[in-house]
């Protein structure tokens, strides 16, 4: 497919519903306002075509910039373009999903993340967060230096509701994502998710609410997933 046919099927599978509902969540246009239910409908083909994932990001289209990450490789992410998306990543389902995601599968995971998480920006902090908690969830716990997880999760404990709003929301996931995936450090990480309590996020005009995280972790497992893995992260 070309860029063009691409962002045409775009505009086609776009609603205003949609758009209004991407938009109250923070969405910046350009955007269509096309479901990711829909967007993974493109998959198949355009993941064909690399030079042209990359071409839909470069748009600036919300929409197509989500699309890139459900097609790109991430193995064939260098850090010279995952620097770019996260620096044009302009709401939280960028950053935290699309560009957080493919980095966390990428060989840059971990030095990413750490570069991210002190940035002055919003943004990028938040995808460095959401970065490590992808992380987690995809890597077996003998891969993983505990040492640095027990030292964010300390970092979260003291400075989580003192950050920035989309970056406490995602130390609180991180919290969650290490609670739950790593078996060793299952009882830190309840205990920090006690000790910071409900976690305040200005969700702008929306009905989402912030997870508890001690009762999230406490969920799986008793669900018995407790140290579950999944394959990729990116969805």
């Amino acid at each position: 497919m070309k860029l063009e046919a691409v962002m045409d099927k775009l505009a086609e599978m776009g609603t205003e519903q949609t758009k209004s509902t991407f938009v109250r969540h923070g969405a910046q246009e350009p955007l269509y306002g096309v479901k990711v239910g829909d967007l993974k409908k493109l998959v198949k083909d355009v993941r064909k075509d690399q030079g042209l994932v990359r071409e839909l990001y470069k748009t600036g289209n919300s929409d197509a910039m989500y699309l890139a990450g459900l097609t790109i490789d991430p193995k064939s992410a260098d850090k010279e373009l995952l620097r770019d998306w996260v620096e044009k990543a302009n709401w939280y389902m960028l950053s935290e999903y699309t560009v957080a995601s493919v980095t966390a599968e990428s060989p840059y995971a971990l030095e990413l993340a750490r570069e991210w998480i002190d940035s002055p920006e919003e943004m990028t902090a938040t995808c460095g967060w959401s970065v490590f908690a992808n992380y987690v969830m995809i890597t077996p716990d003998d891969k993983l230096d505990l040492e640095e997880l027990r030292a964010l999760l300390g970092r979260v404990e003291k400075t989580v509701h003192e950050e920035r709003n989309r970056v406490r929301y995602t130390m609180n996931g991180f919290v969650i994502s290490v609670g739950s995936s790593v078996r060793e450090l299952h009882g830190e990480a309840l205990r920090v998710a006690a000790a910071i309590g409900k976690v305040q996020v200005n969700m702008g005009q929306t009905a989402c609410k912030v997870p508890l995280a001690a009762d999230y972790i406490g969920k799986a497992e008793k669900a018995g997933k407790l140290g579950a893995k999944r394959k990729t992260c990116i969805c």
